[in-house]
């Protein structure tokens, strides 16, 4: 048994719906535009970009639930719901079928961003992580275990919509990605060596926008349920 100069964190985790043991978090990957009218809003043109991706820390999760001080370094704090694909096996170059087979369930998520911090780094043409991976951006619900008999179906279409203080911001369909979930998990899987325990953020649709201290943000997905947080 290993020995450590320190206490080792706790191994971040997830609940699942309906079971007392939980996901274990290995690492949180985010696929960028992946919905055409988002990719339009941000001023790029999705018919010209394969999928690319960028990565949070395992322990900036936020459960649903869960309230979440105002991140500092930022006046301008996005939200961005999101499909949540949790991973039970991995892989490396993986194809359509077998990346489909890697999937242990769905989740509701919300991939908040400092977008000034992220537009600025852009400008400069710096790397642009800690506008994603700061502590408790990756807010994410209870996992959804994927039960369908032939694993190799996956979930392909459903409402996804996000609420601000009530209000509907976000109104879309996971059908209207561009790159659907086995597509995704492939790519991905090309550049790295994917494992039990990731977590891969799918894309959001338009209408992401600014939350200010005090806000319930709140984002929803047919048959995963529902996420809430408050900023404060």
């Amino acid at each position: 048994m290993s020995e450590y100069v320190f206490t080792p964190p706790p191994v971040p985790s997830l609940p699942v719906e309906g079971e007392t043991a939980r996901f274990p978090i290995r690492r949180i990957y985010c696929v960028g535009r992946n919905y055409a009218e988002h990719a339009r809003e941000m001023g790029h043109d999705p018919d010209r970009e394969p999928p690319f991706f960028f990565s949070k820390p395992a322990d900036s999760i936020t459960e649903g639930g869960q309230d979440l001080p105002f991140p500092p370094q930022t006046e301008d704090l996005h939200y961005e719901g999101e499909l949540v694909v949790c991973l039970g096996s991995g892989g490396r170059d993986l194809d359509l079928e077998a990346a489909s087979r890697t999937i242990f369930g769905y989740a509701v998520g919300n991939d908040l961003t400092r977008r000034d911090m992220q537009a600025l780094a852009k400008s400069l043409k710096r790397p642009w992580d800690l506008s994603k991976g700061f502590d408790g951006g990756a807010v994410v619900g209870p996992v959804h275990r994927h039960l369908v008999q032939d694993r190799a179906d996956v979930l392909a279409a459903g409402a996804i919509r996000s609420f601000v203080n009530g209000e509907e911001r976000q109104s879309g369909d996971l059908a209207q990605m561009i790159w659907t979930i086995p597509e995704v998990i492939s790519a991905l899987s090309a550049s790295v060596t994917l494992a039990a325990g990731d977590l891969v953020f799918t894309g959001t649709p338009a209408g992401v926008g600014r939350l200010e201290k005090g806000d319930l943000v709140a984002v929803e997905i047919d048959g995963l349920g529902r996420i809430e947080t408050r900023i404060v």
